[in-house]
């Protein structure tokens, strides 16, 4: 996997827990579960990535 998709996943994984605790202080459910689904789509990719970087060793 390349530096550039770790640095995105990374950033995708942040912005989802900053919007889950914006949502947590605002009492905002939809904003909570949005971060919560980022975090969860960043997740996913970076488990992709590994599988694909397991397959190149």
């Amino acid at each position: 996997m390349g530096i550039d998709d770790k640095v995105k996943n990374a950033a995708q994984e942040a912005k989802g827990k900053v919007k889950e605790g914006v949502g947590k202080l605002t009492d905002n459910e939809k904003l909570e579960a949005e971060g919560k689904l980022d975090q969860a789509g960043a997740n996913v990719k970076q488990a992709g990535e590994d599988v694909k970087d397991a397959f190149k060793k």
